[in-house]
């Protein structure tokens, strides 16, 4: 193959919105389809918003009656109440949860435009990428936080916890293949045949797994007790 041949076909592939070409497998072209893609965005985002609506009316009851009996308060671990009743829980002066109230209906719109054929300019998915960075690690924080200082864990919590970081693969997903980082191109290249090969995929995959590890490790049979 020409390298003008090669070169036609990774336009051909950007304009369409995937990095196969449609001689690759069915399950492939379904993973990289822009429309998988966006769509996978929008159920995280819609999650986490529902999950934050949830901790806004908990905190409100909580605000009014801090011994309320929540529906999420199973045992001692599991329990949304003391989660919520800790100072991580209110770190910028208000319920964390009311960021999600905030901000996820900005993600919706942009994976609802996304799914519309709506390309943003470089800078908006650059700021939306930086946005959602400082997010993810707002939502891991708050994940240490509740696992080895608070003592207990919010299922409401871990939902955002985990919808946030499939929407976060999904942007950086977004973002590397239609080249809106800004990299240098020798960074650009090697990140785009990373998830051309669906490493980011493994990458994530293996994050949440990890995840679900962790709280197993450290708690163990005091989740069911």
């Amino acid at each position: 193959m020409s390298t003008t041949t090669a070169e036609q076909r990774a336009a051909a592939r950007l304009a369409s919105g995937t990095l196969v070409d449609e001689d690759a497998g069915r399950l492939s072209r379904l993973r990289h389809a822009s429309t998988t893609v966006w769509v996978t965005m929008l159920l995280g985002s819609l999650a986490s918003l529902v999950a934050s609506f949830v901790l806004s009316v908990d905190a409100i009851r909580l605000a009014e009656d801090p011994n309320a009996a929540l529906g999420c308060n199973i045992n001692a671990v599991i329990s949304c109440g003391t989660v919520a009743n800790s100072w991580q829980a209110s770190l910028l002066g208000f319920p964390n949860a009311f960021l999600g109230l905030i901000f996820e209906p900005i993600i919706i719109t942009l994976a609802v435009s996304g799914l519309s054929g709506v390309r943003f300019p470089r800078w908006i998915m650059l700021a939306a990428q930086v946005v959602y960075t400082v997010a993810i690690g707002f939502a891991y924080w708050l994940f240490h936080q509740a696992m080895f200082d608070i003592g207990a864990l919010c299922p409401w919590c871990l939902l955002v916890t985990l919808a946030t970081t499939l929407v976060f693969f999904e942007l950086t997903y977004i973002n590397i293949r239609d080249d809106n980082l800004f990299l240098p191109g020798r960074v650009q290249r090697a990140l785009t045949a990373a998830i051309r090969a669906n490493l980011d995929l493994i990458v994530g995959t293996a994050w949440v797994l990890t995840m679900v590890l962790a709280v197993v490790l450290r708690y163990g049979e005091a989740l069911f007790a």
